[in-house]
Formats: C-alpha cells, sequence, structure tokens
C-alpha cells in the first residue's frame, strides 16, 4: 500500500472514530450519524483536494485489475479455441512446422499498422528457426481486404502463400482487385486456378470463422498477436515480440 493511500485510511478511520465518540446519547444517534458522514466527507475531500495522486493511483489500479480480469477471459477462450488458433489446416503456417512456439498474427492488407509489421515478422522468422507463425486473414477493412485474403488463401493451394502474402502487404497503397491479380500473374501463379479456388465456398466459411474468432477474442482491430495463452492487441515492436516468444520458452 502506498504512503498516501496509508494516510487516508487513517484519516478516514480516525475520523470515524471522533465522530463515534460525539454522538452522545442513543436519541441524537441518527441525527448524528448524518452529521458524521457529512464530517467525513468533508475531510475525504480535503485530504484528495491535497493530495491528488491517491486518485492517479486508484484509476491506476482500477485499470490493472480490468486488464487483468480482461486477460483472464482471454485466457480461457484461447484454451477453448487452441485447435482453430494455432492448427486449423486451412491457416497458413510459416517458419518451422514443428516448431517450439507459435505465433499468430490476425491481420488485414489494407492496415497500415499491419504494413509496418511486415518487416519485424519477416525478421523473426529469418533469425529464429525454431519459430512458427500462423497467418490470421481477418479481412475487417473493406470488399478489397476480403478479396486480398480470398487470393491469399487460394495462393496457399499453390504452396506459395508465403510469398504472396510478402508481395500484397508489401505493395506500396491499398489493393485493389487487379493490383492484387497482377501480383499473382508476376508470381507466376495459375490466374485461372485461383480465380476457381477464391470462389470455394470453403474458403469463405474459413473467414468468416476467424471473424467469429476474433470476436470472441475481443479483437476489433488490427494486427493482433496471439502467443502462448496472451493477447496483444495493436503493433508492437520486434523486441517486445522477441521477449513473449522467450517467455513462452521459458515457460515450457
Amino acid at each position: 500500500m502506498s504512503e498516501a493511500m496509508r494516510r487516508l485510511r487513517i484519516g478516514v478511520a480516525l475520523a470515524a472514530a471522533i465522530a463515534a465518540l460525539a454522538a452522545g446519547t442513543e436519541a441524537r444517534a441518527d441525527a448524528q450519524a448524518a452529521l458524521d458522514r457529512q464530517a467525513i466527507g468533508a475531510i475525504v475531500r480535503e485530504y484528495l483536494i491535497e493530495n491528488p495522486e491517491v486518485i492517479e493511483e486508484a484509476m491506476r489500479a482500477l485499470r490493472a485489475n480490468r486488464d487483468a480480469a480482461r486477460q483472464q477471459v482471454v485466457r480461457r477462450v484461447i484454451e477453448r479455441n487452441r485447435d482453430a488458433l494455432f492448427s486449423h489446416p486451412m491457416t497458413p503456417v510459416s517458419g518451422d512446422s514443428r516448431g517450439d512456439v507459435t505465433l499468430v498474427e490476425f491481420f488485414d492488407y489494407q492496415c497500415g499498422y499491419c504494413k509496418r509489421a511486415l518487416g519485424p515478422m519477416k525478421e523473426l522468422l529469418a533469425g529464429d528457426p525454431k519459430l512458427r507463425v500462423a497467418w490470421k486473414e481477418f479481412p475487417i477493412l473493406g470488399p478489397a481486404s476480403r478479396f486480398a485474403a480470398r487470393a491469399a488463401l487460394a495462393a496457399a493451394r499453390q504452396g506459395r502463400y508465403l510469398d504472396f502474402h510478402l508481395a500484397v502487404m508489401g505493395a506500396r497503397g491499398n489493393p485493389t482487385e487487379s493490383s492484387v491479380v497482377a501480383i499473382a500473374e508476376d508470381l507466376g501463379l495459375d490466374v485461372e486456378r485461383l480465380r476457381r479456388d477464391m470462389a470455394d465456398p470453403a474458403i469463405e466459411a474459413y473467414l468468416d470463422e476467424t471473424n467469429r474468432l476474433a470476436r470472441d477474442l475481443g479483437i476489433t482491430g488490427t494486427p493482433a498477436f496471439v502467443i502462448g495463452d496472451t493477447l496483444v492487441p495493436g503493433a508492437v515492436g520486434i523486441a517486445r515480440l522477441r521477449q513473449l516468444i522467450a517467455d513462452v520458452r521459458a515457460g515450457g
């Protein structure tokens, strides 16, 4: 307990004790109790005005408690959906397919922060031979995002997911249907087969399933990462990702 909070509790206790001693007879108890509450309220108000850092400390504690409660909920959701998160047969995987740690990224091809995360993700894959990355297509920014996600999953059927993903995510500007098809052509993909696979209802169903999974996890934006039993929303630097990976390894 901080010194400021300790002083506040002592002050309130003293005020209550003084008020109790001053209560007098039982006939005056109710009226005196009202006065006591007013006196205590005045003391607390004066104390908080003189020590505003106590309010800041209380707010920090409240936020920490809420964050901890939220993480507990997330851990339960991750545990219930472990297979869908880490080993879904339609989720593209890069790195070591039998890696000791799996890092899951939810992303959208039109997301600027996801584009910024591309460099760190490539660096992690290049520098950590035991890392496994699961790419969760999470197109939430419009039809162009959905089109690109379907194309990426279709490219995976030709064994070219990572090449396609890096090309679309690394392209300047937001993807369009024509730019996505052009990237497929540049990579030498069978575009006619790509279009047929993109129309497969299984791909649409998988994207819908991923959207539901993200909703259950409380993911409302991109990027978002899941590693171990931890959800990390938003763009984070490579140092943070490396620390999370190390923490999972240390925990066995």
